[in-house]
């Protein structure tokens, strides 16, 4: 019998995976291709909300959590992961501005929003009234952390790539097992799929499609993230990553031309240079309708768990969630109540007994 069993590898399932080997805990991971959200995320670390200028939920301590992980993964991997980056906010009025400069005063935000105003100075973008820097920003390239993860487990033999049955899982509240497999707990990361997830689909995911397009453009140099309605992220040899939109009805994770077609009429608005599209991708991020992660155990079998939900700042919440939910799971701590799955048991039972 092994510890866990763990469905999904993307930003999820890897964080959870580092929780197993760190407490010299077994494992071994299911994992199909068919959610791409933590492959083409932006990757993007930033602990503002640039919309509001206000600080993100729980931005602080994710922070200080994924950048020791990260430095962790790399060294691990023996790969490059973290590309640190500055993002700028582009003012779209001199009101904003004096908004920043009142956000920047404030605890918290302080750390890590600029009280300058930085002047445009590339002649290619559009930026009349500057920008406002945030500090202590990067770039995680999850695309090749989920595929060297991946390498590295299949090295070790912990991974089967299937996609998971769950007619096949037999469960108690001590143990489950799966065709040959038996592991204490099983731990569901598997994104948007969770929709198919008959144990835990009461729960209100309701995703949201996310494209990027990349462009190349020889003449922008550029080698900051600029935020303005679509952001602007260097990628490395003139490519340059812009999106992403935020779509509610369609659920597939193939690219579209509207899509394209819009992130591009509001490119245009910024830019101000020849470019060329060069590709197009497209995901589902498991979004929440508390905009808070699902990480807990089910309500009424004691060895199945959950942990999802990130949206759009897998990279930052992953790390901190796994650690909050392997304490729980093996140490019985509380969760902290904005993430714990406990605040939907009312809607279990209700949908169980309708």
């Amino acid at each position: 019998m092994i510890d866990y069993l763990i469905v999904g590898l993307g930003l999820a399932g890897i964080s959870f995976c580092e929780q197993l080997e760190k407490n010299n805990k077994t494992f071994r991971v299911i994992a199909d291709s068919s959610q791409t959200s933590s492959v083409v995320a932006g990757g993007l670390y930033n602990p503002v909300i640039l919309k509001r200028f206000t600080l993100a939920w729980q931005a602080e301590e994710q922070m200080k959590t994924a950048s020791a992980f990260y430095a962790h993964l790399e060294r691990k991997l023996g790969v490059k992961l973290n590309y640190e980056l500055p993002v700028y906010r582009r003012f779209h009025s001199v009101e904003e501005q004096n908004l920043w400069f009142e956000a920047s005063d404030k605890k918290g935000l302080d750390r890590f929003l600029n009280t300058s105003v930085h002047a445009n100075t590339n002649v290619h973008v559009d930026a009349p009234f500057g920008y406002g820097e945030v500090r202590h920003t990067g770039r995680i390239d999850t695309e090749k952390l989920v595929s060297s993860y991946k390498k590295y487990l299949q090295e070790k033999d912990l991974v089967i790539e299937e996609t998971f049955d769950y007619n096949r899982l037999q469960y108690t509240d001590d143990r489950v097992e799966y065709d040959a497999l038996s592991a204490r707990k099983i731990v569901f990361a598997e994104g948007f799929g969770l929709k198919e997830n008959p144990f835990f689909n009461y729960l209100p995911l309701q995703g949201s499609k996310g494209e990027y397009v990349f462009i190349e453009a020889h003449d922008l140099k550029e080698d900051k993230a600029i935020k303005s309605s679509v952001f602007i992220i260097p990628q490395g040899n003139n490519i340059y990553r812009v999106g992403a939109n935020y779509e509610r009805h369609d659920k597939t994770n193939l690219p579209t031309e509207s899509a394209r077609e819009g992130l591009l009429a509001k490119l245009r608005t910024v830019l101000k240079c020849d470019f060329k599209v060069v590709d197009q991708v497209a995901g589902v991020r498991p979004t929440v309708v508390d905009r808070k992660p699902l990480v807990g155990r089910h309500p009424k079998f004691k060895s199945l768990h959950i942990l999802n939900g990130f949206g759009s700042r897998g990279v930052l919440i992953g790390p901190s969630a796994a650690k909050q939910l392997y304490m729980f799971a093996e140490d019985g701590q509380e969760l902290d109540s904005e993430l714990d799955i406990a605040r939907f048991t009312q809607k279990y039972f209700q949908q169980s007994f309708s």
